[in-house]
């Protein structure tokens, strides 16, 4: 089922999400109700907070993206990014690599905004699976923008927040009146 993607200006957005202590079937139902959300949007990354519900669970597939390459690690072995999608991790925990690019980025909680962003260049993750598995990741290219951003919403953390004060204050109208639709529809 499609869910309504909450945008800016909605308070679910800024909230730490809660641990998942156990896998049930609600859990696996909002799980794969993100998936499908998220691909009809044409993202390649959701966060629970993103539909309405502050947990530690989120959802990926840069499978799609051809012009933007990913490579990818689980648990030590090298994937290929397509065959490993999609992602649905829980109780992420990143560890960033020090080497930092600036690179374009959306979000599906803010329609038609896009700025460049500086993300690390690769990223260490460990998470859990549905299935109650830990796993752990070693992404680059976008897959590991995406994880970076994801886990951001996970702890209530906006893109908006890591622009640069010139792109912010570009931005700022457009913003703004995000914020002031988003409040006359709640």
């Amino acid at each position: 089922m499609r869910l309504p993607i909450k945008k800016y200006g909605d308070p679910i957005l800024r909230a730490k999400g809660k641990r998942i202590e156990e896998v049930d079937e609600r859990i696996r139902s909002l799980a794969a109700d993100m998936l499908e959300t998220m691909h009809a949007a044409n993202g390649v990354g959701l966060a629970a907070q993103q539909v309405g519900a502050a947990l530690q669970l989120t959802v990926l597939d840069v499978s799609q993206v051809e012009d933007r390459p990913s490579t990818l690690k689980l648990n030590g072995k090298k994937v290929d990014p397509a065959t490993a999608m999609p992602l649905v991790l829980l109780n992420p925990k990143v560890r960033l690599h020090e080497e930092m690019d600036s690179g374009n980025e959306g979000c599906l909680s803010f329609p038609d905004i896009n700025a460049e962003i500086d993300r690390a260049i690769s990223v260490e993750v460990e998470a859990e699976t549905l299935e109650g598995e830990k796993v752990r990741i070693e992404a680059a290219g976008l897959l590991s923008r995406a994880l970076q951003h994801e886990v951001d919403h996970l702890n209530g953390i906006l893109f908006i927040d890591r622009m640069s004060s010139v792109a912010k204050a570009s931005l700022a109208s457009r913003l703004k009146r995000l914020q002031r639709e988003t409040g006359e529809q709640m």
